[in-house]
């Protein structure tokens, strides 16, 4: 039966995958023609699309659970999630309705088509080196002086069946420099439908998601000694809102 369960999952995977990239190859010239010309509306639109249509054609459906008036996001902040998944990555700009730059590794630079995003618009990070992180750092900043928002996993790398890792520092003193708000955003079962691992070792299906969008949190006023207290406050949130949605039923 396990074996049976692995199969079906890698066939899965393999569909979502082949989805995935067919849909992106046919959106390419139109991301070159948008990217070249600093459209970044037209480039979101784009992403909902790509990422909209790949999950719905393998079986992935998506709900939002809003905890705030959707409509009054703010179209500047810095918005954080809870990373477990690469889902997380493709259903973030459907949660939230406004411009969204991508903070990411920098090895993504090094694959080929996609790296079109980093090279045009995107900030990859070069966590082995402080200069370059710092750059990374100074560029984000740039791009929320534009009333951009800022997409920063602070856990900082994926992590495996939903454990939740420290939060890195990075997110909340931007936030806090630029005196935007941050939107906490916990995505509850998105490793369950499409988990992190070897191709074969880590499981895949269809299914439903969920991810719970919660009230922005003001950074007004803030200096860097609020630094360890909103970074906790908001890894309590998403902690908290994983076990409310995680619980066992009884």
């Amino acid at each position: 039966m396990e074996v049976l369960r692995r199969l079906l999952a890698a066939i899965w995977k393999i569909w979502f995958a082949l989805i995935f990239i067919l849909i992106f190859l046919i959106l390419y010239p139109f991301f070159v023609l948008f990217l070249n010309t600093k459209q970044l509306r037209a480039v979101m639109f784009l992403k909902r699309i790509w990422g909209g249509l790949a999950i719905n054609l393998a079986g992935i459906f998506l709900k939002r659970i809003y905890r705030t008036d959707r409509n009054k996001l703010p179209e500047t902040c810095v918005f954080v999630a809870n990373h477990s998944s690469y889902l997380d990555i493709i259903v973030s700009c459907h949660v939230y309705p406004h411009n969204l730059i991508y903070m990411g590794k920098a090895e993504l630079l090094k694959v080929p088509l996609f790296n079109i995003f980093f090279k045009k618009l995107d900030i990859p990070v070069n966590r082995k080196s402080t200069t370059a992180a710092h750059q990374a750092y100074l560029r984000s900043g740039e791009e929320i002086d534009k009333g951009n928002s800022m997409c920063i996993f602070p856990e900082g790398t994926i992590s495996n069946e939903g454990v939740l890792k420290p939060f890195k520092n990075g997110a909340f003193k931007l936030a806090i420099e630029k005196q935007v708000p941050i939107v906490a955003v916990t995505f509850v079962s998105n490793w369950k439908l499409l988990q992190n691992g070897g191709f074969f070792k880590s499981f895949g299906r269809p299914g439903l998601i969920r991810a719970i969008i919660h009230e922005p949190i003001p950074t007004k006023g803030m200096t860097e000694e609020n630094l360890v207290s909103l970074r906790q406050q908001v890894y309590d949130l998403t902690v908290h809102t994983l076990e409310e949605f995680n619980r066992p039923k009884k």
